[in-house]
């Protein structure tokens, strides 16, 4: 088993935070360690890594201006080296994701969509903004707010989730800009949030941050479009409080499907039908702190990390990969203000 695994944090910086924390996973001993502010900048509140661990790129913000950063990551030790910025007037995405040359965001405030070229010099170059427009029946829906830009499994499209529209939307790159392909309107004043695809690359499944649900989706790969065939509850029915649901990830056999509760301070967890890859709910866990923004899995997936925003810290899980459960372990350690947590690939 390797020594240790080298994890990133990016946060808000509207108090104590400097920016990005490294941390490190020691799985033999059952201990995060080691948490360092590795670059101070302003609200790095998501990150994504490069599949070949040589980039880092993140939310950045500096006074009035928001955009995306690049840095180069070095070293055993994960340190990260500034090498590129784009930053324009008003606020900065709150999701971003990488492939190959090209960086897309999502932009909640702007309700916007940006691509980027990640350059053979290691610049970052603008190529299009596209703006969304629309609202919804929920009081947060006055406008669009694109809260996620990826990719599809096949790579052939981009995916967008549109929380304040209702919307799954699909772009393909054509020389260097985002041209729109299809548009799905889901659950009226459910709030799409994040999408995780199954291992398969055929099955998508839907988080929903207003109505705190999973809408489980086949995806046609012949035509890029997403046909709804399930909608299943996230939070505890009798749970009256607010729930912002949050992050959404799979396990990598394609068995267990996790997603986060905000309100609820709970990780959900979810067994996968291999047959016809539907979800069926077998518990919560309670996250150890408040405001779970998200989780991951370490690159073992024997344990899962949860990062509690509003009291700022990163809790440790053991999970059992049989069953898909999670059992708290005693290890807990402070980032301030975390929102989003990644490990190296």
């Amino acid at each position: 088993m390797k020594k240790n695994y080298i994890g990133y944090a990016g946060t808000y910086t509207r108090k104590i935070s400097k920016g990005i924390y490294r941390f490190a996973l020691d799985p033999k001993a059952r201990k995060l360690t080691a948490v360092k502010a590795v670059a101070e900048v302003g609200s790095p509140t998501y990150l994504t890594i490069s599949e070949d661990n040589r980039y880092l790129f993140s939310i950045g913000q500096d006074g009035e201006l928001g955009g995306v950063q690049a840095y180069k990551i070095n070293g055993e030790a994960g340190e990260l080296v500034k090498l590129d910025e784009q930053l324009t007037e008003g606020k900065p995405p709150c999701h971003l994701s990488f492939h190959q040359d090209k960086l897309v965001t999502g932009n909640y405030h702007k309700g916007e969509v940006g691509l980027y070229s990640f350059t053979a010099k290691e610049t970052l170059e603008v190529d299009s903004f596209i703006q969304h427009t629309g609202s919804g029946p929920h009081e947060r829906q006055e406008k669009s707010h694109v809260h996620y830009a990826g990719f599809t499994p096949d790579r052939n499209y981009v995916i967008i989730c549109d929380l304040g529209t209702d919307e799954l939307v699909t772009y393909r790159i054509d020389t260097n800009k985002l041209v729109r392909h299809k548009t799905l309107k889901v659950k009226s004043g459910s709030g799409p949030r994040h999408i995780e695809f199954h291992p398969n690359g055929k099955t998508a499944y839907v988080l929903t941050e207003l109505s705190s649900e999973v809408i489980v989706f086949d995806y046609d790969t012949e035509n890029g479009s997403f046909s709804e065939k399930q909608t299943i509850l996230a939070k505890p029915a009798d749970f009256a409080e607010t729930n912002d649901a949050s992050a959404i990830h799979i396990s990598s056999d394609g068995k267990f499907l996790y997603t986060g509760n905000r309100g609820h301070n709970s990780i959900a967890l979810f067994q996968i039908d291999q047959k016809t890859d539907k979800l069926s709910f077998i518990e919560f866990t309670a996250t150890g702190g408040e405001w779970p923004r998200d989780f991951v899995l370490d690159p073992t997936e024997s344990f899962i990390i949860a990062a509690n925003q509003h009291s700022g810290n990163l809790v440790l899980f053991e999970r059992n990969q049989q069953t898909g459960k999670l059992t708290q372990l005693d290890s807990v350690v402070e980032v301030p203000e975390v929102v989003c947590v990644k490990f190296l690939n």
